[in-house]
């Protein structure tokens, strides 16, 4: 019942494509929840409201920042866009309700990611780039590993993201490289991106 509120609400707020994407994230979170061992409704809820503040423009992204005491940085000043992820946990509280910390704290990550993520915001952020509607290069190894090795699948999203930016010339956010630096630090997952 929740969930279909969820999804009415999302329809007001998200194009079509991104709505498409937010189902896709929930059906495959909640698949990776049960695969390790996480909670599937969590998942599933987290995964459909990750990006609920993705279609705002960067103004009111900043403006919903400062008038909720969200903090802001300079990188997040000049990419504001950055700010959907704390300001969509902001969102999933105020405008649908969500209460579970757990969840909250999953969608706030979803984008930097965060030093010591738990195993829900690492189910969310992999996700979020592993699910059937993604289409990049490498894309099909990245949903094996996630199937294998979470720790490994995660990583390879934060290098893939981090070498996408500096392709593109774009900031790269501190926080980003510490969480990717603090993916499993004593016991790295071996090997590459390639199953």
């Amino acid at each position: 019942m929740q969930h279909k509120y969820y999804i009415k609400t999302l329809q007001g707020m998200l194009g079509n494509k991104r709505l498409e994407h937010s189902l896709a994230v929930s059906e495959t979170a909640a698949g990776l929840a049960e695969l390790y061992g996480a909670d599937r409704q969590q998942a599933a809820v987290a995964g459909l409201l990750h990006d609920c503040a993705r279609d705002l423009p960067g103004e009111q992204l900043l403006v919903l920042a400062r008038e909720n005491s969200v903090p802001v940085d300079g990188i997040e000043k000049i990419m504001p866009v950055l700010l959907h992820a704390p300001v969509g946990a902001l969102l999933a509280r105020q405008q649908f309700g969500v209460l579970d910390q757990v969840v909250l704290h999953a969608i706030e990550v979803h984008t930097l990611g965060d030093e010591t993520m738990t195993l829900l915001d690492k189910i969310v952020f992999v996700a979020d780039k592993a699910e059937p509607g993604r289409k990049f290069p490498g894309v099909a190894e990245l949903r094996q590993i996630a199937r294998q090795n979470l720790d490994r699948a995660l990583l390879c999203c934060f290098d893939a993201a981090i070498i996408l930016s500096v392709r593109r010339g774009d900031l790269i956010h501190p926080r980003a490289v510490q969480a990717r630096n603090g993916v499993n630090i004593f016991n790295r997952p071996a090997g590459n991106c390639k199953p």
